[in-house]
């Protein structure tokens, strides 16, 4: 059984990210442009959840669920929302899942929807 709420985030905008991850800018715009990190612009600046950063790093395992998600056909805002919403066949949210390193899993559900 699962919570249908999504989990719950602070919203990081690129310069907490700067600060949190010790990158300049410009690396900070690297890590979204080569889908390290994934962020969206629907509350004004662009701003990326918190749970996608473990150690102060983003979560290794976010990249390649990110292009699955991309090559299922996703945008940045709807892979944000499925990543933080409650999964039932996984049960738990899909980056919780990534955050307790069950990326095959987390994968294979969302390839699933492609």
């Amino acid at each position: 059984m699962t919570d249908a709420t999504p989990v719950e985030t602070e919203w990081l905008t690129l310069a907490d990210l700067t600060e949190i991850l010790g990158e300049p800018l410009g690396r900070v715009r690297r890590l979204l442009d080569e889908q390290h990190l994934v962020g969206s612009r629907r509350h004004g600046a662009l701003r990326v959840p918190s749970v996608f950063l473990m150690d102060d790093a983003p979560i290794g395992s976010l990249r390649g669920t990110l292009f699955v998600l991309h090559d299922a056909g996703f945008s940045d805002d709807e892979a944000i929302d499925w990543l933080l919403a409650p999964e039932e066949s996984i049960g738990v949210a899909p980056i919780e899942a990534l955050r307790a390193g069950r990326k095959s899993e987390v994968r294979r559900v969302a390839q699933a929807l492609g």
